[in-house]
């Protein structure tokens, strides 16, 4: 019942702001009406009563101030006068008044004289009417001429102030501003017009702060779609006749043998969102967030609006004194006024004196991958290992070199985007480089996600599915790792490029070393199985295969600490996270906060080795279909040559389930449980001899379970209770 009876006055309100708004306009246009023609007898005692009391011009200005109060009514169904603003119009109006009747007085005329003439002036209709008589002749009487005509513009200076709400102060400041600004154009017009040898670029330095000045009276909004615009017009004619991509797989055939990479038609193109009122509704939010924080105190100005395709970035200017932390703690009050899902606040913004509130968009638009791989960024890269990761807040698109990283490790809940980012760093990989120059060794445990590439020439091997192969595959490439450095080391070359340049140099017939991208869909599935022998590989990959051109790109949706562990998060400084469930999982990515916050469906914080804080940034976005096709395009482009020795089967260790003791198994349950491993312990629990007791902590150690000898310290416990009955099950 309250909020119907609330919705009820809501709509009676705005009714009776309606009436009062077209009454007050039909009273302002029967006056103008009656000042020129005879209207009856109401319209003929109105227009004298009116003309008695403030003056014929005093009636016109009456008039429109009446059309103004309707029109204020009727669109914004509220009452114009509030508050300060009644004293306002008040003081406007009467030193109009004094201004319309002083001018009735002669320029030397004395205050005896002034006195009768302004009395007989009100009398007569003329001026002010009556009240402006009475008005200025009690400030003759009492300040004199020059006393009531500093009166009179002190009046008009306050009542400005009340009614608009800006200071005094800063109205000063944007007229000098708006004065120095039409000096300076003057000046340089003049110059050229008298003076064309000095054009000099010193005018072009001055104006350049006034225009940044100017920025922050308005915002400037930079919208990524109006921004391609003049690039997507004269793109569309070279994709439509679509002559050029012949030869610029061509080139590629030349220089990879039979290579052909895919076309880019097989992918889709971006669909433009037509936005009409995307400026207003901007410029609305802008008020609403200088207001909001107005409301607590904080004074703010929105410099610049960056609209990206999924969030928009309002970058705000704090006032002097004004803490940052103070903005932080109001991110859910911000959302709130802004009726979003949720905010994210970046303070401050890198390589600007301002904050960031980011707002989720009302429409996400989606990236494809198509747009980011015709960019410059990416077909002018030098890098065979540069992918194509999505756009930013500004519209921009990021292109990545995994060699710079050197590995990427990338985390989010299921849902979030995880699997299509894989998609797209494969995708780009297999678009820049052909088989001889990047190899590529997939790792799928959850058996749906990259066995699409099954046939690929660029596979070392085939899609890799049980846990226990892919750490025999890790191993193998620890071995590639140390075989290469051997060859490195025999030329006197430190990396894969200086090596490759030496091998062009004395024997341009011999294939120069590939690249090598190690792709892991899912590592919790590898910690449980045999944390040891993976966590032991990828440490050792991470922190040596960068110059031997091995990288790594792992993924998983379980971002606790006994996944991600503190000496593979050591190892792998670039990350990106996409949306998680806590701010724990975000710190335990990233360091920090903020992952909490994202939207999902591809929004991503990417964190790079060289960046102090993470970029934003929408993912581009490839479908299964599209994934298909070019995996079609490549299986009928040539074969995979699969490396003879990678290990496809289980070490015969691994095939057998006989342990070497019937107590293996209750000594194992028994030292996880307990969470400490020790001879003695077993010796107690078990009831068993000490060199029995040894030799299965020995056999523990050899299996992963607990920890080597470390002296007076207790051996370590490696797995958990989950990954113990994960591993006996398999």
């Amino acid at each position: 019942m309250p909020r119907k009876i609330k919705k009820r006055s809501t709509k009676q309100d705005g009714l009776k702001y309606e009436i009062l708004g077209v009454a007050l306009f039909a009273l302002a246009i029967f006056i103008i009406v009656s000042f020129f023609k005879s209207t009856g007898i109401i319209g003929n005692l109105l227009i004298s009563l009116l003309t008695f009391c403030i003056g014929k011009v005093g009636c016109l200005l009456f008039s429109l101030l009446l059309i103004y109060f309707a029109c204020v009514n009727c669109w914004l169904r509220r009452p114009f006068l509030e508050g300060s603003r009644n004293i306002g119009v008040v003081l406007l109006f009467t030193a109009v008044l004094i201004i319309l009747h002083l001018l009735l007085l002669p320029a030397d005329v004395t205050r005896s004289d002034a006195i009768p003439i302004l009395y007989q002036g009100g009398v007569e209709g003329k001026g002010g009417g009556f009240i402006g008589a009475l008005l200025s002749i009690a400030s003759i009487y009492l300040l004199a001429r020059p006393g009531t005509i500093i009166l009179t513009v002190a009046l008009c200076i306050i009542s400005m102030v009340m009614l608009t709400g800006v200071p005094f102060s800063q109205f000063i400041k944007k007229s000098g501003q708006f004065f120095v600004r039409a000096g300076s154009v003057l000046k340089t017009w003049l110059e050229r017009i008298l003076f064309v040898e000095e054009d000099s670029p010193e005018t072009t330095v001055k104006i350049q702060p006034q225009r940044v000045e100017k920025r922050k009276e308005e915002p400037v909004i930079v919208d990524y779609n109006t921004q391609q615009e003049p690039e997507d017009a004269a793109e569309k004619e070279s994709i439509t006749e679509e002559p050029e991509m012949p030869l610029q797989t061509e080139e590629k055939v030349i220089a990879s043998g039979n290579y052909v990479p895919p076309p880019l038609s097989i992918l889709k193109k971006p669909m433009k969102i037509k936005s009409s009122r995307l400026n207003k509704e901007l410029i609305e939010n802008v008020r609403i967030l200088e207001e909001t924080l107005n409301n607590f105190g904080i004074k703010v100005c929105v410099s610049e609006v960056h609209k990206g395709p999924a969030i928009t970035r309002y970058e705000i200017q704090p006032a002097p004194g004004v803490k940052v932390s103070r903005i932080m703690r109001l991110a859910d009050d911000i959302a709130l006024s802004l009726a979003a899902p949720a905010v994210r606040i970046e303070a401050p913004i890198p390589g600007k004196a301002a904050m960031g509130i980011e707002v989720p968009n009302r429409e996400i638009a989606t990236v494809c991958l198509r747009e980011i791989l015709e960019t410059p960024e990416f077909q002018d890269a030098a890098s065979k290992l540069s992918i194509a990761l999505g756009k930013d807040i500004a519209g921009n698109p990021i292109v990545a070199d995994l060699t710079k990283m050197p590995h990427l490790l990338i985390a989010g809940a299921t849902g979030s985007g995880k699997s299509v980012c894989l998609n797209t760093i494969i995708c780009s990989i297999l678009y820049k480089a052909n088989p001889n120059e990047v190899k590529l060794l997939l790792i799928d445990p959850k058996m749906v996600e990259l066995i699409t590439y099954n046939g690929i020439p660029h596979l070392l091997a085939p899609v890799v599915t049980e846990p226990k192969k892919a750490a025999g595959a890790l191993r193998w490439v620890v071995k590639e790792m140390e075989t290469r450095y051997e060859l490195f080391s025999s030329l006197g070359v430190r990396d894969i490029t200086k090596y490759n340049s030496q091998i062009k140099l004395q024997n341009p017939q011999e294939q120069a070393l590939p690249y090598i991208v190690v792709v892991i869909d899912e590592l919790s599935d590898l910690m449980m199985i045999s944390p040891v022998d993976v966590e032991d590989a990828i440490c050792r990959l991470a922190q040596m295969a960068r110059a031997a051109g091995i990288h790594l790109v792992i993924a998983t949706q379980r971002p606790s600490v006994d996944v991600i562990t503190g000496v593979i998060k050591a190892n792998i400084p670039s990350r990106i996270a996409f949306a998680v469930s806590s701010q724990i999982d975000s710190r335990t990515i990233l360091d920090m906060n903020g992952a909490e916050k994202l939207l999902g469906r591809g929004d991503m914080l990417f964190m790079p080795v060289s960046a102090i804080k993470p970029i934003r940034i929408q993912g581009a976005l490839v479908t299964e279909a599209e994934v298909e096709e070019i995996v079609k395009h490549l299986i009928k482009v040539g074969e995979p040559s699969y490396v003879s020795e990678f290990p496809v089967e289980q070490e015969e260790g691994e095939k057998e389930d006989d342990y070497g003791d019937e107590l293996f198994y209750d000594a194992a349950k028994l030292v996880i449980e307990m969470r400490q491993a020790s001879s003695s312990l077993l010796q107690r629990r078990l009831r068993i001899g000490y060199a029995r007791a040894a030799r299965l902590i020995d056999m523990l150690e050899a299996k992963g379970i607990v920890g080597p000898f470390e002296g007076s310290k207790p051996r370590e416990v490696l797995m958990t209770p989950e990954q113990f009955y994960r591993y006996f099950e398999k």
